[in-house]
């Protein structure tokens, strides 16, 4: 019996799932399968992992929009701890979807996952104190392949929910917070990745 629930190609982008493991839960906890190949494939899903990560971040700190190049990697990512709007922008040139964002919000209590394949840029932003994110690859990771794309560019236009501020025509922060008055935080490099017109194809 699958212990997984696939929803495919979530925002009408091909690829993208949101999955909901089967949870078994009483008085003393729960148990769930994190991740099971055979369901996996069951349900038209053959990728195959070979690494494992894993993150922690306070509320605030937007991670993203990233991709690998030349090693792309499929990702199934969750979060063990806390919450983040989770999202994943289509950038295979010949997608009939190019340039198109969907986001999910995975929390602790959700327990949903999200596998973004290959050809994605990849974020989340935290909306809790703390977030402990987790996530499996398809690849290994390679130094200097990573490329990005600006986290609030226009012409993709996401909607980081609680996220209040004006586009000040790069991807800096410092004019955005979360509406608890929580200061939005990214790396260096993530601020200065350009936009969807001058980023990478895959």
């Amino acid at each position: 019996m699958g212990q997984i629930k696939v929803e495919k190609n979530v925002g009408g982008i091909e690829g993208l799932c949101v999955i909901q493991p089967a949870v078994h839960g009483d008085a003393r906890g729960y148990f769930m399968e994190t991740y099971n190949q055979r369901d996996m494939e069951e349900a038209g899903l053959n990728m195959t992992f070979v690494q494992d990560n894993q993150s922690c971040s306070v509320k605030g700190v937007l991670r993203g929009l990233h991709f690998q190049k030349e090693f792309p990697q499929g990702k199934l990512v969750r979060v063990v701890k806390g919450s983040v709007f989770d999202v994943a922008v289509d950038l295979r040139k010949d997608s009939v979807s190019y340039g198109k964002w969907f986001g999910v919000e995975l929390t602790e209590e959700n327990k949903k996952q999200f596998y973004i394949p290959e050809g994605f840029a990849h974020g989340f932003l935290v909306l809790s104190d703390i977030a402990e994110f987790c996530y499996k690859c398809t690849d290994f990771y390679h130094p200097g392949d990573e490329g990005g794309l600006a986290w609030n560019d226009p012409a993709i236009g996401i909607e980081w929910p609680h996220l209040v501020g004006t586009y000040p025509g790069n991807a800096d922060a410092s004019s955005y917070q979360l509406d608890d008055g929580t200061m939005l935080n990214l790396s260096e490099k993530d601020q200065k990745w350009s936009g969807l017109q001058d980023t990478f194809q895959f």
